[in-house]
């Protein structure tokens, strides 16, 4: 069981919210939560000397802000996977947050069972992008910035980015379509450079506001 267990940090100014989250999380079987931090400098930190495999990341912090970190993070190539924690008040910074390197988020008020589950999907390799905050984020967007870039694309990493867009892992992927998933990485890889995108979050909102999703 060790070695699937999800390996959790938990970075949050608030040690009410970090109490809260690690309670709620002590009582998953497969979920162990190996450090907390209080502000986003100490996050990234602990990412890097504690390797986990996911990060619950709020936004607002003093000193460093969880934006920032996040932006540390990708400078540093730090493999974690990010899940921003954020209130509701907050949704228009999640925006930021996302082009920055977050695989997702939840809000703060989130319930237990759905929390575990979000980690859950982003340690598989998802993109938890809700309506409300994907269409902000597309609205954002240069309106016919990159149009053309997606015919450079194959057939076979248009499918490919089709299934990155419904928030399907690597694994997944190569199911659907009988490749291994060594080939899905490669054809990801290629789809990251073709569009000049940073991550699979980018590549899913691309692939959105392209209309090559369902």
């Amino acid at each position: 069981m060790a070695d699937k267990t999800i390996r959790v940090l938990l970075v949050d100014d608030h040690q009410v919210v970090r109490r809260g989250l690690r309670t709620f999380l002590e009582v998953q079987e497969d979920i162990e939560v190996v450090g907390e931090a209080s502000d986003g400098a100490e996050g990234v930190a602990q990412a890097e000397a504690l390797r986990p495999d996911v990060v619950l990341m709020d936004i607002k912090m003093p000193g460093t802000d969880g934006i920032e970190a996040l932006r540390k993070l990708r400078e540093l190539a730090n493999p974690a996977r990010v899940l921003v924690v954020t209130s509701f008040t907050e949704q228009r910074t999640v925006v930021p947050a996302l082009r920055a390197g977050a695989s997702g988020y939840v809000y703060k008020d989130v319930d237990p069972d759905a929390l575990a589950g979000a980690i859950r999907s982003v340690h598989a390799g998802h993109v938890l992008l809700q309506p409300e905050v994907a269409g902000a984020l597309l609205a954002q967007e240069d309106g016919g910035g990159g149009t053309g870039r997606g015919t450079t694309l194959t057939e076979r990493e248009r499918e490919v980015l089709g299934l990155v867009a419904d928030g399907r892992s690597n694994r997944e992927i190569a199911r659907a379509l009988v490749l291994s998933e060594k080939t899905v990485k490669t054809h990801v890889s290629n789809i990251l450079m073709k569009l000049d995108l940073a991550d699979r979050t980018q590549a899913a909102l691309w692939a959105v506001r392209h209309g090559m999703a369902d």
